[in-house]
């Protein structure tokens, strides 16, 4: 099993933040960091010191870090065109020496959008579907040859694969609660199908779905890895939970991963037993290092066997 951090910069963390997450991580032993890729604070709070884009900080923990794997989860089709999102993830890919993970979705934060002047659809599966189409044949067209693509939203005329990924087939993400599109296109374009912050039986059921609709697009169900993102507070003790609660309390508290590290650790053996291959710990508070140290000293070594 597989385990890495998942960060919302967004919610006020600069890059000196991320990148000091991100060596904490590697340090004790998670397999990946993963951001959010979002330009606008959610909620109240303090926004500062404001957005970072997620690509350009990849592409500068690239360089300093040696061993986790950095993607998104998850980039939204209305922030790039694909033929360009194809260019910068395979860039960062070669700047990492082949440590790349593409998470892509429909996107779904109205405010951020008209905050930033970004077209926001009603409709975009579409656009995820062609998107997914691009990028990965992009990414398998041989180098000497060129690609092109016609659909009702992107045309790409001769374009030049390149650069070239460092790795054979970059990891690619899709995710979401979808009863049928999801699934079906996590069967034809991913390497991994995520589903978060909801509760073991609907972890299930999602579980399910995506199965089946790999049989229906004849593919093994085995070559697709399935994984869950949940909210985590860990402390030594319930007054340590408290006071994390205390300056991030999860959204989704019902079915975050709250708790000492046994009671995690207990949580995430269900997980596993579900049929989960990778875990995503969302830590919300960037500043708190001492959190990702924690789980990771702590709650990792009891999942070790």
């Amino acid at each position: 099993m597989e385990f890495c951090v998942f960060t919302e910069p967004q919610q006020g963390a600069s890059y000196e933040h991320q990148l000091a997450f991100a060596r904490t991580a590697e340090r004790v032993g998670f397999d990946g960091f993963f951001r959010s890729d979002h330009y606008l604070r959610m909620g109240e709070g303090d926004p500062l010191p404001g957005p970072t884009d997620a690509w350009t900080t990849l592409a500068g923990l690239a360089r300093e870090t040696t061993r986790l794997r950095l993607g998104t989860l998850v980039s939204s089709v209305t922030y790039r065109v694909p033929g360009i999102l194809a260019i910068q993830v395979a860039q960062v890919d070669a700047m990492s020496g082949g440590r790349v993970e593409l998470g892509l979705g429909t996107g779904w934060f109205d405010q951020e959008h008209a905050a930033y002047g970004i077209p926001f659809p009603a409709r975009r599966f579409d656009l995820l579907e062609e998107q997914l189409e691009i990028v990965t044949g992009l990414w398998s067209t041989p180098a000497d040859r060129a690609y092109s693509f016609q659909g009702a939203h992107y045309r790409l005329t001769d374009a030049p694969p390149l650069p070239r990924p460092v790795q054979e087939r970059i990891p690619v993400i899709v995710g979401g609660a979808g009863p049928r599109r999801t699934p079906a296109l996590a069967a034809r374009y991913a390497t991994e199908f995520n589903i978060g912050f909801r509760s073991e039986a609907e972890i299930a059921e999602r579980f399910a779905a995506v199965r089946q609709a790999c049989v229906a697009h004849d593919r093994d169900p085995a070559t697709l890895k399935l994984s869950v993102a949940l909210s985590t507070i860990v402390g030594q003790t319930s007054a340590e939970v408290e006071q994390r609660l205390a300056r991030a309390r999860p959204r989704e508290a019902a079915v975050a991963l709250i708790g000492t590290p046994d009671e995690v650790a207990d949580r995430v053996r269900r997980l596993r037993e579900l049929g989960a291959d990778r875990v995503y710990f969302q830590l919300m508070d960037l500043r708190d290092v001492d959190h990702v140290e924690l789980v990771g000293t702590e709650v990792l070594p009891r999942l070790a066997t």
